[in-house]
């Protein structure tokens, strides 16, 4: 009955670390022009928050060692909403990077965190369907948004509204503490690992290489594959747009599947589905029919659904549950720096060349991560054969 409970408190905290994830670019066409700066300062609180966001995610095992999965959680959720909150009082973009700080840092830690203890207490449907309630979040967000933008006016209710809301998790997290002190949750004793040991671990280092390039293709296509429908295949922008979100629906939808057909298929077949399922997308794309170019975006979306999470339930079966939150960790902070480094560096490239290379790019990428997840899967065989 408790462990029910706290399984349903998580998957809200999943809905609550997506809300704020997609609220600074459904809420900047109103903000810069309020706050008299150029367009393009979106990208520096992004890469604020991103960068904090690393940092976090990079020191979250030793952090969640000393205080716990619990009180880590709601202290994150907390300093979130207090970061929020400090948005819709920003009258300047020196104070949004200020408190983009600590949105960054409360976000590594809880993303972390909760990853860690779901692979480590719970199948591999509830770590599919906890990102699919991520997306659910991430949906939400923006519709809070423009609700707000459409009816008042003012970003500044949007980023309070939804900071309220974070308050409202807080106190549910505050009262549940006691649930997470469980004997599950101290049953993996672990000492503080270094980082060089963790390296030296067969398998880390082409696991978060996997990560990051996963991150690559999902940002990548979710941030310029409207402009290749636009610049490269004709489209409308409005029907660009609604197919970028379908792309995004294709995420949530596809990770409420996958949780289903675990129940079939172990982590590394889906994963594998997954990478087949983008490289169709991928053909699909280059193909010289109009319509197609629009399907394969959404199967792009598709077929990323389910490597993220299960790549991240397999980590304490590859690695040893003592391990599990630190590379988990590190996990996150190379998913994060792929999203920051990788659609930058397509749009660099796109613009001394074209907008074409774009399925190129996404299928170069995608083969350098079934090459890293393949070697994974090959060296993590050898080493259980070995022992």
């Amino acid at each position: 009955m408790f462990s029910i409970l706290l399984l349903v408190i998580i998957y809200i905290s999943f809905i609550s670390l997506g809300l704020p994830d997609s609220l600074l670019g459904a809420a900047w066409p109103s903000m810069y022009s309020t706050l008299n700066v150029p367009m393009h300062y979106a990208g520096f609180i992004s890469m604020v928050i991103t960068g904090a966001t690393v940092v976090s995610a990079v020191f979250s095992e030793k952090v969640i060692r000393r205080f716990g999965t619990g009180i880590v959680t709601a202290v994150s959720v907390l300093t979130t909403a207090v970061s929020l909150i400090g948005f819709s009082i920003s009258n300047s973009i020196y104070m949004l990077c200020f408190f983009a700080v600590p949105l960054g840092l409360g976000a590594g830690s809880v993303d972390a965190g909760l990853n860690n203890y779901v692979a480590l207490h719970h199948k591999a449907r509830h770590m599919s369907w906890l990102h699919c309630f991520w997306g659910i979040g991430t949906t939400i967000g923006p519709l809070i948004m423009a609700s707000f933008l459409l009816n008042m006016n003012s970003w500044n209710m949007g980023y309070r509204t939804i900071g309220l809301m974070q308050f409202c998790l807080v106190v549910i997290l505050f009262i549940s503490l006691p649930l997470w002190k469980k004997p599950v949750e101290n049953s993996v004793k672990s000492e503080s690992v270094k980082f060089s040991k963790l390296f030296s671990i067969t398998g880390v280092k082409e696991v978060l290489t996997a990560f990051f390039l996963y991150c690559s293709i999902e940002m990548t296509s979710g941030l310029w594959g409207a402009s290749y429908l636009v610049m490269e295949r004709g489209f409308p922008p409005e029907i660009a747009a609604q197919w970028t979100a379908l792309f995004f629906f294709g995420i949530t939808a596809g990770r409420f599947i996958t949780g289903f057909i675990t129940i079939k298929l172990n982590n590394r077949r889906i994963i594998r589905l997954g990478q087949a399922i983008i490289g169709c997308a991928v053909i699909i794309i280059v193909l010289p029919f109009e319509n197609f170019a629009l399907a394969g975006l959404f199967m792009i979306g598709l077929g990323c659904a389910p490597i993220f999470p299960c790549l991240i339930h397999e980590t304490p079966v590859s690695f040893g549950r003592e391990y599990s939150q630190a590379i988990i960790g590190l996990q996150m902070a190379c998913a994060y720096i792929g999203t920051s480094v990788m659609p930058p560096l397509f749009g660099w490239i796109a613009s001394y060349l074209s907008f074409s290379i774009f399925p190129v790019f996404i299928g170069i990428i995608l083969l350098l991560q079934i090459t890293a997840v393949e070697t994974l899967n090959w060296k993590i065989k050898k080493k259980s054969r070995e022992q």
